[in-house]
Order: C-alpha cells, then sequence, then structure tokens
C-alpha cells in the first residue's frame, strides 16, 4: 500500500460550492455558497498532507476574484486551473508495477458535494 500523500483534483462549482446560473458566482461580492462537508473534507486532506488542485471551467480573466472567493469561504488549495470548458474530464495514468492502480475518479450529482467521499 502507497503511504505517499495523494494529489487531489476537485472542481469548484457544483462540486464543493453550490452551482448557479453560469455566471451567478462570478458576479463581483458574490459570496460562494459552499456545499455541506467542503471546509471539514478540504481540513481533512490537508492534515494528511494531500495535494489540493481545483479546477474551474471559469475563464482565466476570473482568475483573481475566484481566487478572492475561495479564500473569503475558508478554501485553501496548492494550485488553481482555470478555463478548462464543461465538457468531460478525463484523467489517465499508468499502474504500479505490482497491478495496484494509481488514479481513483468520482462523478458526483451537482451539488451533492464531497462530504461522502472517502479517499
Amino acid at each position: 500500500m502507497d503511504t505517499r500523500p495523494k494529489t487531489i483534483i476537485c472542481d469548484i462549482d457544483g462540486t464543493i460550492v453550490k452551482h448557479k446560473l453560469p455566471t451567478e458566482n462570478c458576479k463581483p461580492n458574490i459570496r460562494l455558497e459552499l456545499l455541506e462537508g467542503t471546509i471539514e473534507k478540504f481540513s481533512e486532506w490537508d492534515q494528511k498532507g494531500y495535494f489540493i488542485i481545483l479546477i474551474t471551467g471559469r475563464k482565466e480573466s476570473l482568475r483573481k476574484h475566484t481566487e478572492k472567493q475561495l479564500s473569503e469561504a475558508g478554501i485553501f488549495y496548492d494550485k488553481l486551473i482555470m478555463g478548462i470548458g464543461g465538457g468531460k474530464r478525463v484523467l489517465i495514468n499508468d499502474c504500479k508495477p505490482n497491478g495496484e492502480d494509481t488514479a481513483l475518479a468520482f462523478s458526483l450529482k451537482r451539488n451533492k458535494g464531497i462530504k461522502d467521499i472517502n479517499i
């Protein structure tokens, strides 16, 4: 069993914060509505030393606004990738020589949150 810290790649809107109209969360002075269990799960991952990468379809031009919203909501992360669009996200990785998987994927119902994810 691999004991090295994991890398978490997590979407923002509809996964950790409530997904609203396409541009609603991007308006100035709009506070993000965190989904249940988000802060607790991020704290758990941080305590385990996981590397957290947030991804979003929001435009790169909204980076400063998005970073401010995340900070004000108490969401901390290691990297933020912007502008990936709304299409399917596909993770491709190799297996270890012993055959152990090195990747997992979870597709959640929109606005359900990550509280029940166990990694």
